[in-house]
Formats: C-alpha cells, sequence, structure tokens
C-alpha cells in the first residue's frame, strides 16, 4: 500500500474525506478533486494508480469522465472505480460501457468492498494466492444442490488420503454459514467475528493454533455466519487476506461459498487452483448452472481448473450424466449416485458419510473424488 497513490473525485466533500481518511489510515497517498475538470488536471499530471469517481459530478458527467481518462496514454490502464449513491441498473450499465473496472454503491458496506476492491485492482494480494497451500472453491447456480455437504465429506475424505497435511474448511455461504450445522460446531468463533478482528491479530499463526479442530472430519473449521444480522456486519474487506493468511498456515483451504457468487467471492474463484462447481439433474439447475459456467469463462476462470460434479444424491430422476454435459458444453468429472435419507442422517449426527457407511458405494466415490481433485488441484497449481 505504502507508494499506492489514489485520487478521489467526488462533489461531496463530506463523502470524499471521509473516503480519503480511510485510505490515509491505510497508507495510501490520497489527492483529492472537487469537480470532473480539476480531476482530468490531476489525473494527467500526478500519475495516480487507481481514480475513484462519483460519477453524478455536475461538470463532467462520470461516464464521459472515464472516457477522456482511458483516451489519453497517461492514464488508459489506471484502474476506475465508481462509487456512487446511484443505483440504478442503467447507471451501472454505461458506467461500465465508458470503462470502469467497478461500481460500488454507497452503503453501509461500501468502505469494506472499496478496500478489497482497490487491493484486488492494485494487485496486492494476487501472488499469495499462488502461493502456500492448495485452494479449492465449492460453489453452485442453485441452492439446494448439496454443496455444503460435499464439501464437508470431500475434505474429510482427502485429510484421509493426505494423514501428514494440514487442512481447513472455510465456510463463506451468506447470509447463513452451512457447514457448522453438518459437523456439529456450536462455538461462538466464525469468520463475521475473525473479520472483526485487527490483521495483526489474524496472522498464519493465529489461524494455525486457534481454528477448532473437527476431529471426526479431520479439518480445522472457520465457521460461517450464524445468522442473517450477523452476516450485515461481515467486514468483506478482510475476506482476502484472510484466505490468504489460511493459505500460509494450511496445506489444503476449502472454501464453500455455496451459491453466494459476488464481487466478494469472484476473486477467490479467479485464483482458485481448482473450481468444484456442484450440479443437480434438475433441467432449471443445469440451466442456471450453464449460463453461471459462461459467466465463469467470461471471467477469466480457466476451463481447466473446473471440476463439475453431478449431485443425484436427493433424487433418483433427472438429467443423465450425458444429457447434462451436452447441457452444460462441459465435462462432468464425477456423479454422485441417489443416497436416498442416509447423507441427511449422516448430517443429522454430525459425521461424515465415510465413516457413517463405509460400505455404501458413494463411499468408494467420495474417496476417488477426494484423490482426483488434491491430484489436479497440485497439477494446475505446477503448470
Amino acid at each position: 500500500m505504502l507508494g499506492n497513490k489514489i485520487l478521489i473525485i467526488d462533489a461531496d466533500v463530506v463523502s470524499r474525506n471521509f473516503v480519503a481518511h480511510n485510505l490515509t489510515e491505510q497508507k495510501y497517498d490520497v489527492l483529492q478533486a472537487d469537480s470532473g475538470k480539476q480531476g482530468l488536471i490531476f489525473a494527467w499530471r500526478d500519475h495516480p494508480d487507481l481514480v475513484i469517481i462519483d460519477p453524478t459530478l455536475a461538470d463532467l458527467p462520470g461516464e464521459e469522465l472515464a472516457v477522456k481518462l482511458r483516451q489519453d496514454p497517461r492514464t488508459a490502464d489506471i484502474p476506475l472505480i465508481a462509487l456512487s449513491s446511484a443505483s440504478s441498473s442503467v447507471r451501472i450499465k454505461s458506467c461500465f460501457e465508458a470503462g470502469f473496472n467497478e461500481y460500488i454503491t454507497k452503503s453501509e458496506q461500501a468502505v469494506s468492498i472499496l478496500n478489497e476492491t482497490i487491493s484486488r485492482l492494485l494487485g496486492h494480494t494476487n501472488a499469495p494466492m499462488k502461493q502456500g497451500g492448495l485452494l479449492t472453491v465449492f460453489l453452485s447456480a442453485k441452492g439446494g444442490t448439496g454443496t455444503s455437504s460435499l464439501c464437508a465429506n470431500i475434505a474429510m475424505n482427502i485429510s484421509q488420503n493426505k494423514p501428514k497435511a494440514r487442512l481447513v474448511v472455510a465456510d463463506l455461504v451468506l447470509p447463513i454459514g452451512s457447514i457448522a450445522p453438518i459437523v456439529g460446531y456450536e462455538g461462538e468463533q466464525n469468520i463475521v467475528t475473525i473479520t472483526d478482528m485487527s490483521p495483526e491479530n489474524t496472522t498464519p499463526e493465529f489461524f494455525s493454533k486457534e481454528l477448532p479442530e473437527m476431529k471426526p472430519w479431520r479439518f480445522n473449521l472457520l465457521a460461517g455466519s450464524p445468522d442473517p444480522e450477523s452476516s450485515n456486519h461481515l467486514n468483506v474487506g478482510r475476506i482476502w487476506d484472510i484466505v490468504n493468511a489460511l493459505k500460509a498456515s494450511y496445506d489444503y483451504v476449502l472454501v464453500d461459498i455455496g451459491r453466494a457468487l459476488s464481487k466478494i467471492t469472484l476473486p477467490l474463484i479467479q485464483n482458485a487452483d481448482l473450481v468444484a462447481l456442484i450440479v443437480s439433474t434438475d433441467t432449471s439447475t443445469v440451466s442456471l448452472t450453464k449460463t453461471l459456467l459462461d459467466y465463469l469463462k467470461n471471467k477469466g476462470v480457466n476451463v481447466s481448473s473446473i471440476y463439475a460434479i453431478l449431485n443425484r444424491a436427493a433424487s433418483m430422476e433427472g438429467l443423465s450424466k450425458t444429457d447434462a454435459e451436452k447441457a452444460l458444453g462441459n465435462k462432468i468429472m464425477t456423479t454422485f449416485p441417489y443416497l436416498g435419507s442416509n447423507l441427511a442422517f449422516a448430517n443429522s449426527r454430525h459425521r461424515p458419510f465415510s465413516l457413517e457407511f463405509p460400505k455404501n458405494t458413494a463411499t468408494i466415490i467420495f474417496q476417488d473424488a477426494a484423490r482426483e481433485m488434491e491430484s489436479l488441484a497440485g497439477k494446475l497449481r505446477r503448470v
């Protein structure tokens, strides 16, 4: 952060000073302009590393300002963030078309989102994401696909296959975490309380020693938000640093985001070694997953890092593996069979499926999938 120069262009002096104070505390060098024309002068003269613009400027609309900055070689490649109280889809679309990298609506969480976005755009944390433990993100396009159950059970099997390795599961499902009820965790520590701690106290050593160990599951847990109200207080700006600290502490980091795809979780997906995409067999979910796949590809996610899992654990009906692959335009790596009430029973006892039903066919599939995913993540990291 030290040495990075950020220009804020905003006619609202209160808003501008508030953002400037926040950035100054983080050791950024901050410049302020109260009009679009003044902002252009500062941008071309002082060469900031990033510009924050309220697009509702009176003298020069933010879109026009962005176009001018993009057309000048001195500022063509500078990251531009729109920070505005205007939340209409029309305004957001016009800002992106004009050349803004991100659009953030002024709200209670705007500062946290802004901090995370600045760190990402300035590249402060991209390098560490390719170091340390292997990162696997579990997600789905629709709720009810069993993403959290598969995440917890595959994590347990990776640990079983790699007994000397250290593994952590982080629950970023919002607004309510879903891993804790599966593994039986009832403690007070969770992602909300952790992000509320200072960076000086959330070091790799802290995560190595202080996260609870779920003994039957053979992994440590960073639990999710306990309720919707708590999730409103999540300091999302800390997520990126916390995941990096986890990677520095553990050999394997599995992050469950469920269907909570957002600007907060997208960078994790983009920098993951492996993306476990969970698909159920109903036509609507497969269609939504196709849309999600196309979006991830457009965002630069490597197709080879997507490990699609067809989960028919809850129902024998639905599309076959072949039909689902055809609809998705993507290979399905693993298919879990219909499990009846067995998976729900194991979850209700807070026990891994493989320990509760060691002779079930699905136990072999869990073991094979865990082994294959661990191996593929390692190969992709080395590429």
